[in-house]
């Protein structure tokens, strides 16, 4: 095992699947010779040369474009788009475009795609740079979504999701690049579509992902020693396809759910969740499940105003102890 941050754990994903594949190809704006704006490409230009690794002009629309025909005819392309809000620039090609063509070629053409792109609030860039957008993903059939926590899972998540034969979006918390945990050495491939329990509870379950699952984490812990409540933790990982049965499991456990989520209250992951839970839970519930979200504002950049937009440990605390009584 190696410590790694969350950015060196990219790096190290798309270097072990470059090994391993000489079809895998990796471009997008400064991702050679700056290493990524966020430095989460470092030394990949070094290691694999400027044919497999390359730098493209501002233009997001010409990214995504080139990475779907490389898919197309026989390469397997990572396409990195420096921040998540400009999908809104490509948005025709991620929506209409890339995860219809397996379908609608009866499975002829396959979309070996990985679209990377740093997302979430946390780090003053405000409204522009700073959305939380894996619930915009989550609803276009065909494309499968990821959005890991740790750096471990950020490796073999990656590593999975390169390998796969359906165009993956693929969402790292900014916020999170300097976080350090423990990865395997040697090659390292996670399944995707598996939620992972952190914490095992008896009183409630907390649903979190990406930069909540920490804070979720931290909650739990102080939920314990002050109050006396003990929580499950669960890290949902993959939102597309998304692990019921261990959600499930954990909410049927506990019969009391709480989901933290970073994207605003409208529309939000965790009314999804909640939405099927309701269906599938309903006679283990002892409540209603409660939503932690960021409100249904643009972010803020101002210091305080954004860490009282997005759920702190503090709010999900909160919450969860109230929502018990």
């Amino acid at each position: 095992m190696a410590e790694l941050t969350y950015r060196d754990a990219v790096a190290a994903a798309i270097a072990q699947e470059m090994r391993r594949d000489e079809t895998v190809v990796f471009l997008g704006e400064d991702v050679a010779w700056a290493g990524g704006v966020f430095k989460t490409t470092v030394g990949l230009l070094d290691e694999f040369g400027e044919k497999r690794v390359r730098d493209t002009p501002i233009s997001e629309q010409a990214i995504i474009g080139a990475a779907m025909g490389a898919a197309m005819t026989g390469l397997r392309p990572i396409a990195e788009i420096m921040f998540s809000d400009f999908f809104a620039v490509c948005w025709d090609l991620i929506a209409n475009q890339i995860p219809k063509t397996r379908y609608m070629t009866s499975g002829q053409v396959i979309m070996p795609l990985v679209i990377r792109t740093a997302n979430g609030g946390g780090v003053r860039f405000g409204a522009q740079h700073s959305q939380s957008i894996e619930n915009w993903a989550m609803m276009i059939p065909g494309l499968k979504v990821v959005a890991p926590s740790t750096p471990a899972d950020v490796k073999g998540l990656l590593a999975a999701s390169i390998r796969d034969d359906d165009p993956v979006i693929f969402f790292e918390q900014k916020s999170l690049y300097a976080d350090k945990g423990e990865v395997p050495d040697g090659e390292y491939v996670e399944e995707l579509g598996k939620a992972k329990v952190l914490r095992e509870g008896t009183d409630a379950t907390i649903i979190a992902l990406a930069a909540m699952v920490p804070r979720a984490m931290k909650a739990a812990e102080r939920l314990q020693a002050e109050d006396g409540i003990s929580a499950s933790v669960v890290d949902v990982r993959c939102l597309v396809p998304l692990d019921t049965q261990t959600i499930f499991a954990e909410i049927r456990k506990t019969g009391r759910a709480f989901t933290v989520e970073e994207n605003p209250r409208l529309c939000g992951w965790g009314a999804e969740i909640s939405s099927l839970a309701m269906e599938e839970c309903f006679w283990d519930l002892d409540l209603p499940l409660i939503r932690i979200t960021t409100p249904h504002i643009p972010l803020p950049s101002a210091d305080a105003l954004e860490d009282e937009a997005l759920p702190s440990v503090e709010r999900i605390y909160n919450t969860v102890r109230e929502g018990l009584d």
